[in-house]
């Protein structure tokens, strides 16, 4: 057998490669035309990274649950647990659970539930939005659910207030992957920014100003009508359960979705500390979070750098109960968090706090976790 010798490659890595063979001398060229990696621009999109917890109870109001999806409720009287959960597709490890534990089965026409996902614009530039090479948006995920029938997905481009929306049907309560290929749009170019150009919706609960007529599957300037028509009561039993992972979007010419693209625990981690950063939770017993100098009898200030350059300057809250301590005096706990000079690597942050000791100004202080369950939250989300 003669030996076949790569002459050149065109492009880097590949999905799929045309390769032509110079039977002469046996060279051959691939002219490539998908990258194999960074195709997805969703992050956490196997549920890996839950910064804030793994389970919440008694679920009602809109929020973060795990990183980068965000529940928003309006006008619902349902109440869910939201989990990460084991319960997955072959190939992954984890899922976003809701389970209904308080039922909705009186919906009202302006009542929504529905899990979020949001991209700045730097993200989605590949899509050639407002340009003629936009390119097709190929959403891909995997859904398991007790509550069968036709269920919704909305594209919003909150640059240009356009939006698009597409269906999946579940006829049975496996594991199912499915693809939404929505339509290419030549019209309004997404910002070049940190700011939220598109956003993902996936409904569960829609009321009837959202529904009606046919469901628009073109580009439109955003209106809520026909948004979501079709779209099943999710919340209509406390029998029902919802499950996502495998979350993929990428730019395609032919809307046919390629493999899910597995990134490890670090680089999404890295990835989601972006937009979310706990710091100190999670942890069995005390811990510092930040060390820094006495500023009076009831002021603390401390320098804080993150792990990773953050989407903005974040903001900070108290997450648990955060104590001051030092070596010669016992701790106080904290009852407020400022800080006017953040930046997306780190800042200034002044925790005012209880008196403690008789320390004087310029005396080292730790800011303390005293157990799992305390943490300094520090946000720059969409």
């Amino acid at each position: 057998m003669s030996e076949i010798k790569v002459n050149s490659i065109k492009g880097v890595g590949a999905s799929a490669a045309a390769i032509t063979v110079n039977n002469t001398d046996g060279t051959c060229t691939a002219n490539i035309t998908n990258n194999l990696s960074n195709r997805n621009v969703t992050k956490n999109s196997a549920m890996q990274i839950a910064q804030r917890g793994t389970s919440f109870t008694s679920v009602t109001s809109s929020a973060y649950y795990l990183d980068r999806f965000y529940l928003y409720l309006q006008n619902s009287s349902a109440a869910f647990t939201v989990t990460q959960s084991t319960d997955s597709p072959d190939g992954f490890g984890n899922s976003l659970k809701l389970d209904v534990t308080t039922a909705d089965d009186d919906i009202a026409s302006n009542e929504e539930v529905k899990l979020q996902y949001k991209l700045e614009g730097f993200d989605v530039q590949r899509f050639a939005k407002g340009t003629s090479a936009a390119k097709k948006f190929t959403l891909s995920f995997y859904v398991k659910t007790t509550k069968t029938g036709v269920y919704c997905v909305r594209l919003y481009d909150r640059d240009n207030n356009r939006d698009v929306s597409g269906s999946y049907t579940v006829s049975d309560t496996n594991w199912n992957r499915y693809t939404i290929d929505f339509p290419a749009d030549t019209t309004g170019a997404f910002g070049n920014d940190n700011g939220s150009s598109l956003e993902i919706m996936w409904w569960l609960v829609a009321g009837s100003a959202v529904q009606g007529g046919s469901l628009n599957t073109a580009w439109r300037t955003s209106a809520d009508a026909s948004s979501a028509t079709g779209q099943v009561n999710f919340t209509d039993d406390l029998a029902n359960d919802w499950y996502l992972t495998g979350v993929q979007l990428e730019a395609t010419d032919t809307g046919v979705a390629t493999d899910f693209e597995h990134r490890s625990f670090a680089q999404e981690l890295a990835l989601c500390q972006r937009y979310f950063i706990r710091l100190g939770d999670g942890v069995s017993g005390a811990t510092y979070v930040a060390m820094g100098i006495r500023a009076g009898a009831t002021t603390t200030r401390a320098y804080i750098t993150f792990p990773t350059t953050m989407r903005s300057a974040p903001t900070f809250s108290e997450f648990g109960n955060l104590t001051v301590g030092d070596e010669q005096a016992g701790d106080a706990n904290i009852t407020a968090i400022r800080s006017n000079e953040a930046t997306p690597n780190g800042g200034r942050v002044q925790f005012t706090h209880d008196s403690h000791g008789s320390g004087s100004a310029g005396q080292v202080q730790f800011i303390i976790a005293d157990a799992s369950t305390d943490g300094l939250d520090c946000s720059a989300e969409l």
